[in-house]
C-alpha cells in the first residue's frame, strides 16, 4: 500500500512538474519572480501565440484570420492577465480558455460587420450603376417648352409666371441652375438667388424636419436589410431566428409609417409665402400658378394625341 501511494505522488508530481513546463507557464512564473516587466510578458504572450497556432484551439483557421484575431486579442491581453488566479487552472490554459471565448465573439463581430457591409453595398451599387451612365440635364432642350408653356392669354410671354414657378419649386433647385434660369425669370441671378434664400428662411423649420426624418429612413432601411441578411446566418426554428424575424417585421412596419409621414411633408412654397417674397398680393400667385395648369394639362393632351 504505502508503495503505490509513493507512486501516486510521484506521477502526480512529474505530471505536475510537466504541466509547469509549458512555455507560458515558464512566461508567467518568471514574471512573478520578477525576472520580466509586465509589458514583456504580454509581448511574449503576444508573440507565442502568433506563432503556434496549430498548438492552440484555432488550429483550423486560416492563417490570416488567425493573426488578425491575435491582433484584435492582443488589447485584451492585459485585463485578461490581471483576472488570472493560480487557484484554479494553470496560465497556459486560462490563456486558452480567454482565447476559445473570444474567438466567439470575434466571429460574431466578424460575421455583423460582413452582414452590414454587405447590406450597404447591395443598395450603393445599383445606385452607383444608375448614376454612372447619367445624363447632365440639358436647360437649352427645355428652353421652347418654358416659353411655350409660360404665355398669357393674348400670346405674350410672361415672365413672372416662370418666376413663380421657379419659387414655387425652390426646394430642389441649385444655384447653377438659378444662374442659368435667371434671364427668363425677369430677374438678375443675385435677385433670383435672394428670393430662394428669403424663401427657405421662411421654411427652415419644416426642411429641417424633413431632413432629418429621411436621414431616419435611411439608417431604419438598412437596418431592415442588416436583419435580412442576418436571418440567413442563423438556422430556421431557433429561438434566436424566432426573435430576429419578429424585430424585423417590426422594423420594416416602421420604415413604411416613417416614408408615410415624409410623404405628407410638402416641399413646395405656399403661395403667401411667394407672394411675400416677390412683393404681389397671393390671388395675383393663385392666378399665374392656375393659368401654368391649365397650360401644362393643354400640352399634355396634345402629345398624348401625337
Amino acid at each position: 500500500m504505502h508503495n503505490i501511494l509513493t507512486l501516486c505522488i510521484k506521477t502526480d508530481t512529474k505530471a505536475e512538474v510537466i504541466m509547469h513546463q509549458h512555455p507560458l507557464n515558464k512566461i508567467y512564473d518568471e514574471f512573478k519572480a520578477g525576472y520580466i516587466t509586465r509589458d514583456e510578458l504580454e509581448g511574449t504572450v503576444y508573440e507565442y501565440l502568433l506563432n503556434n497556432q496549430l498548438k492552440s484551439s484555432l488550429a483550423h483557421w486560416k492563417n490570416d484570420e488567425y493573426e488578425d484575431f491575435i491582433s484584435w486579442l492582443y488589447p485584451r491581453l492585459h485585463k485578461a492577465i490581471d483576472s488570472y488566479q493560480e487557484t484554479g487552472s494553470t496560465f497556459d490554459i486560462y490563456i486558452g480558455t480567454v482565447m476559445r471565448l473570444s474567438a466567439r465573439e470575434y466571429r460574431v463581430r466578424r460575421i455583423t460587420k460582413s452582414v452590414t457591409e454587405y447590406s450597404a453595398w447591395s443598395v450603393r451599387v445599383p445606385e452607383l450603376y444608375v448614376h454612372e451612365e447619367s445624363q447632365a440635364y440639358s436647360f437649352e432642350n427645355r428652353e421652347n417648352q418654358i416659353q411655350n408653356t409660360t404665355v398669357e392669354k393674348h400670346g405674350r410671354k410672361s415672365p413672372r409666371q416662370f418666376l413663380i414657378l421657379i419659387l414655387k419649386c425652390y426646394y430642389y433647385v441649385s444655384d447653377d441652375f438659378l444662374e442659368r434660369i435667371a434671364i427668363h425669370t425677369g430677374t438678375k441671378f443675385e435677385e433670383l438667388r435672394d428670393m430662394v434664400a428669403k424663401l427657405r428662411n421662411i421654411r427652415q423649420k419644416k426642411d429641417d424636419e424633413l431632413y432629418l426624418l429621411k436621414e431616419r429612413i435611411y439608417c431604419q432601411y438598412y437596418r431592415c436589410i442588416v436583419y435580412e441578411k442576418r436571418l440567413t446566418y442563423i438556422p430556421e426554428d431557433t429561438v434566436n431566428h424566432v426573435r430576429l424575424k419578429e424585430k424585423l417585421l417590426k422594423a420594416r412596419s416602421r420604415l413604411e409609417k416613417m416614408r408615410l409621414r415624409a410623404a405628407k411633408i410638402r416641399t413646395d412654397a405656399t403661395n403667401r409665402e411667394i407672394a411675400e417674397v416677390i412683393g404681389i398680393s397671393k390671388g395675383s400667385v393663385d392666378a399665374s400658378l392656375h393659368r401654368l395648369k391649365t397650360k401644362f394639362e393643354q400640352l399634355a393632351d396634345k402629345s398624348m394625341l401625337n
